[in-house]
């Protein structure tokens, strides 16, 4: 080893040779490329042809261009794309500077000078120092250590830290748990052994979320049945009309027909429930993720740092032939355990630190941290015991004796010891052990009960550490030699707390939860248990290997929830499987989730803990790894679709009513014009396709939304029962409208014309109230609705009752006309109620 490290002029060099030390992306940000994407759906284009339409109308002889439907349209995609734009790059810009937040330091020798340098100006060669708490900047082989113990979860999954030794290998972006070392770089950036995952992790194309899919299929039946509509109403009208007046109202029926809404609807839901999922701690990467997530039906999640807390916490207490639990001791309990605790708290390596914040954290391996913050809670702080100690010699721990041990001189100048390690190691250096304050030898009996109790601590995934003392005359003694022996303190990654519950709410909502950990199966089922994840057995990588696609795809439909002991490429295959037949959820921190992450439907990277290259593979970012933000991310988007299948729902009975009345009274009727012109289904489509459409996306969730199972995976945003909402509603209302014009006519066509202009209006109320029966919410749920509904009756009212009235070709209604609406609009609202209840009862979704 050469001790100086590299010169400046060699680091140089190698720099340019190798490159710099990060990981690389080949697709970074393009504003330009997010801002066109926006504008590329086929509603989108569609809408965009419509306003050409609209005013290329001006052309024809005889007839103006209707610019203001044309700004408005455009007007429409424009908003709907800043909108989507805006959340999009704003994301992808939060996910850059959280990246360039955690760009990692490290230290380094170079001409024989400590130095602090950006980790990713790092080379092969360089010679770095690490120490506790600090991220491994590259991949490294250890040349001196001393007590050094990394945390490789990241990588393996595996909570527990790894104990090194010189001239083995350590690897970029694990942490140092505890000790520190020299080590020469051996690979950086893209060739470090997270190179290959990241390569892999490239190859995977970015796809489109399932629900953009849908509204890519949903755009393409609307421009057929569009196109159609154009062709079928301009034959017609050729039969009755003017060839520019049959073109002028075929057009204008499809113009009418398209649900320009939609798009703005689409927008304005996503981002308002992705402004509503960052107030919860979840960032939204991708706009369209956002109702995605509301469709999953399995999340696979990690288990370190997701469903636990990556931190050793004592579970279980065995003293004076007792099983304790730490959080259900009395003060007399805390007194009697009291030589357990402060021999915990004094044979301890771990050491107080802090934050870059200022504040308090413990610093070392995560068993004595443990050991050591159960102490402090109890009283037994360490730094208030070493009043009253010195410290005068120390064992430590290494990995083949498996056991430490501290020499302490107390204010009278006695001698103490006090020892922790493997109860199996420990206990052969014991020959007493105290039981009820009393010293009595330890006899094989004895020591057999304490070691069936490791093994049964051990058997839970419990990590078991033994601990004993004894008084000494004369600190030249043997130290390990005839100790009394005092109990075990059993450690466990507790689950975090709301896990339980997130899990129930997960099952209630029909979600499926797979486990998927690089951790042991023992550890992996105690915690399953803890949090009541149920599975029917648990497989591990090494017999995944051994089974095929269809074998372990029966495995899977068997309920097999927990696989441990995985590589990442075993998640991506697990996801891969589980993909055909469900939308797949899938979280996790680490860089040996990351490949999975990228593949499924919706990748949840986790922000306090995860890895820059998980963050970057997701779809979403739990700001507080708390796996029960997702439940609420999962109701979130399934209020957004809800809310987008009301507008659906709401829209196509109106524009069903519209294309039949015309179609049927074109076909039947001997009318002069068409029964509505061109100009009134304009107005129409800007009423119904205007406000009151755009609040129903703000509308809440309904009562029910997390107690049914989500939406099947090619389940169409249009399912059956919806086609016979709007299919028998539409024809009701077509036929309630055509009874008001009739009732109406004998006052002459402009009176009968207007009133069924209008009552297609006064109609939103009927539609808007049924659905509100349908979803169980109150009216007053949402006040924009109420606002939006009575503002289209108001602008109705004006262009009736104005001189706008001209340019609509309609006159002032007198009140005969108004009774006759009224009259239909009660019928219409109790004749759909009854046929909403009946399509419920005998319609499946």
């Amino acid at each position: 080893m050469n001790k100086y490290g590299l010169t400046i002029e060699e680091a140089k060099e190698k720099l340019e040779k190798y490159g710099k030390n990060e990981i690389k992306r080949k697709n970074k940000i393009s504003p330009l490329k997010i801002f066109i994407s926006q504008f590329t759906s086929p509603l989108i284009i569609i809408l965009v042809l419509a306003a050409i339409i609209s005013w290329a109308i001006g052309f024809l002889p005889g007839q103006k261009s209707d610019i203001v439907d044309t700004i408005l349209i455009l007007l429409i995609v424009f908003a709907s794309g800043i909108a989507g734009f805006m959340q999009d790059y704003k994301a992808e810009k939060s996910v850059e500077s959280l990246k360039r937040m955690s760009s990692p330091k490290a230290k380094v020798i170079r001409s024989g000078k400590e130095m602090e340098i950006d980790a990713k100006e790092l080379v092969p060669g360089d010679l770095i120092i690490l120490e506790a708490g600090d991220r491994i900047p590259a991949d490294a082989k250890i040349v001196d250590s001393f007590n050094l113990e990394v945390d490789e979860s990241i990588l393996t999954g595996e909570s527990k830290a790894v104990k090194k030794k010189n001239y083995q290998e350590v690897f970029m972006n694990t942490f140092v748990y505890s000790g520190n070392a020299k080590a020469v770089v051996t690979k950086t950036g893209m060739h470090a052994k997270i190179g290959e995952i990241a390569a892999k992790l490239q190859e995977i194309k970015e796809e489109e979320t399932p629900f953009q899919k849908e509204l890519a299929k949903f755009g393409k039946r609307i421009v057929v049945v569009i196109v159609g509509i154009i062709v079928i109403m301009l034959i017609i009208g050729l039969f009755k009309y003017s060839w520019y007046q049959s073109l002028l109202t075929a057009i204008s029926l499809a113009v009418a027909a398209i649900p320009e809404g939609l798009p703005a609807v689409v927008t304005l839901s996503l981002a308002i429930g992705a402004k509503s999922m960052v107030k919860k701690n979840c960032l939204v990467r991708k706009l369209a993720v956002t109702e995605s997530v509301g469709a999953v039906d399995i999340i696979c999640t990690d288990k370190t740092g997701t469903i636990t807390k990556n931190e050793m916490v004592v579970s279980k207490i065995f003293f004076n032939d007792e099983v304790f639990k730490p959080e259900k001791l009395s003060h007399e309990e805390i007194e009697k355990l009291k030589p357990l605790f402060m021999c915990g708290a004094l044979c301890n390596s771990s050491r107080i630190g802090y934050t870059v914040e200022g504040n308090r954290t413990y610093i070392g391996d995560q068993t004595e941290i443990a050991i050591r913050k159960l102490a402090d809670e109890l009283g037994f702080v360490r730094e208030t015991l070493q009043r009253n100690y010195k410290k005068v010699d120390e064992i430590p721990f290494t990995s083949e004796r498996k056991m430490m041990s501290v020499v302490l001189k107390n204010k009278d100048s006695k001698y103490s010891v006090y020892s922790k390690g493997a109860p199996e190691i420990l206990i052969e250096f014991c020959n007493r052990v105290q039981l009820n304050g009393k010293i009595l030898k330890l006899d094989e009996n004895l020591k057999n009960k304490i070691l069936s109790r490791d093994k049964e601590f051990a058997s839970h995934g419990l990590r078991v550490l033994g601990f004993a003392y004894k008084e000494m005359k004369n600190p030249k003694e043997e130290v390990e030699r005839d100790l009394i022996w005092l109990g075990l303190q059993a450690m466990i990654d507790p689950p975090r707390n709301e896990v339980k519950k997130a899990l129930k709410d997960c099952k209630t909502a029909g979600i499926r939860v797979i486990m998927l950990t690089g951790d042991n199966p023992l550890t992996a089922k105690s915690i399953a248990e803890e949090i009541n994840l149920k599975s029917e057995g648990i497989l591990v990588g090494k017999e995944l290997d051994s089974l095929s696609d269809e074998e372990l795809k029966k495995k899977l439909d068997e309920g097999i929830n927990i696989f441990a002991r995985i590589s990442p490429f075993h998640k991506l295959r697990i996801l891969e499987i589980l993909r055909k037949d469900n939308r797949v959820a899938m979280t996790g921190d680490g860089i040996n989730d990351t490949l999975a992450i990228k593949r499924a439907d919706v990748g949840i990277a986790m922000e306090v803990r995860g890895t820059d290259v998980a963050k970057e593979a997701s779809d979403m970012v739990l700001l507080d790894d708390n796996f029960a933000t997702i439940t609420e991310s999962i109701k979130e988007g399934r209020r957004i679709f809800d809310n987008i299948r009301k507008f659906v729902n709401y829209l196509f009975v109106c524009n069903f009513a519209e294309v039949a009345v015309l179609f049927l009274a074109t076909l039947f009727l001997n009318l002069k014009d068409p029964i509505m012109l061109p100009a009134q289904l304009l107005w129409i489509n800007l009423l119904t396709d205007g406000f009151p459409a755009l609040a129903l996306g703000v509308d809440p969730p309904r009562p029910d939304i997390m107690l049914k199972k989500p939406r099947r995976k090619n389940e169409p945003i249009i399912n059956k029962r919806l086609w016979w909402m709007i299919g028998t509603i539409g024809s009701k209302k077509t036929l309630v409208l055509f009874g008001t014009f009739f009732i109406v006519l004998p006052f002459g066509v402009g009176v009968a014309r207007t009133t069924l202009f209008t009552g297609f209006i006064l109609y939103e109320f009927v539609r808007i109230g049924t659905i509100r029966y349908q979803e169980k919410l109150s009216w007053l749920a949402n006040k924009w609705l109420l606002l939006a509904l009575f503002g289209s009756v108001l602008l109705q009212l004006v262009i009736i009752y104005t001189p706008l009235n001209k340019f609509f070709h309609i006159v002032p209604l007198g009140l005969y006309p108004w009774l006759i609406l009224i009259g239909g609009v009660t019928i219409g609202y109790f004749t759909a109620i009854g046929i909403t209840k009946l399509i419920l009862k005998y319609v499946k979704e």
